[in-house]
């Protein structure tokens, strides 16, 4: 029988999938779920944000305020505490078997830790470096799935696409020429990239002009063509009518490209 998780260790849960993805260069440790407001005094920003799915809920992330202040005063001009805790944010709904939707809402930490631990078995979880408390990862679950509908829905299989009939598939070429004519229309975004690197936050307040950024990519090697952020294409750089264009060397199928570690 599958064991039910408890919401406070749903919170820890969630706190460590938010941890890989905080803008702290600092080693973070956690601490001990809690709802005791008395016990979390913080001096920073939170945002909060609602994820729906197999649960539904709230979802807040709490920094410290010298990381906001950075943010704001970047040499790349102002930056959204909301963007830059956006990935920590879906992370964190995530490891609570959802979809978060909706934008993140920066608040006064007081007002945010108030509003999430008013509603019943809400969890928050410090995290600390060196003793020191430096974000809060909260989390409070309002809606479970209803008895009965953990079983993922069955999707047909590309079998039975092909096959087609029964069970109420309609056949390959229906479905084949519907489906596309749906999306012929849709628009995608495709960008050509010659590398990638990750840089810490303090890494990106140090960037000023002429500085060389060194990307994960060899001189010469072929720049992966993305759609949606999804791979399908490598190629080489060309110049055509003083534009720069991506002249295509390798169509790239789920098989041949590596599984990420």
């Amino acid at each position: 029988m599958t064991q039910i998780m408890s919401t406070s260790e749903l919170a820890r849960q969630a706190a460590l999938a938010a941890l890989a993805n905080l803008p702290i260069s600092d080693p973070l440790e956690l601490g001990e779920p809690t709802n005791d407001l008395t016990q979390l005094r913080f001096d920073g920003v939170a945002v909060t944000a609602r994820f729906t799915g197999s649960r539904s809920g709230d979802v807040l992330i709490a920094v410290e305020r010298a990381l906001t202040d950075a943010l704001q005063n970047s040499p790349l001009g102002a930056l959204d505490v909301s963007a830059a805790l956006g990935p920590a944010l879906t992370a964190a709904a995530g490891a609570t078997g959802t979809v978060m939707t909706g934008p993140g809402q920066p608040l006064e930490p007081a007002t945010a830790l108030a509003a999430l631990l008013g509603k019943p078995d809400a969890w928050v979880v410090p995290l600390l470096h060196q003793g020191v408390l430096r974000a809060l990862v909260g989390v409070v679950i309002t809606s479970e799935p209803a008895a009965g509908s953990a079983q993922p829905p069955h999707y047909p299989s590309p079998d039975e696409l092909r096959a087609g009939g029964g069970a109420g598939l309609p056949g390959p070429r229906t479905a084949l020429r519907n489906g596309l004519d749906l999306l012929r229309d849709v628009n995608m975004d495709v960008t050509a990239q010659i590398g990638s690197t990750r840089m810490t936050i303090s890494e990106l307040l140090a960037l000023n002009e002429g500085a060389v950024v060194e990307l994960d990519r060899a001189a010469g090697a072929p720049a992966d063509l993305l759609v949606n952020g999804h791979l399908i294409a490598r190629g080489e750089v060309v110049v055509i009518d003083e534009n720069f264009a991506l002249r295509i060397t390798e169509i790239v199928s789920d098989e041949t490209v590596p599984p990420r570690s």
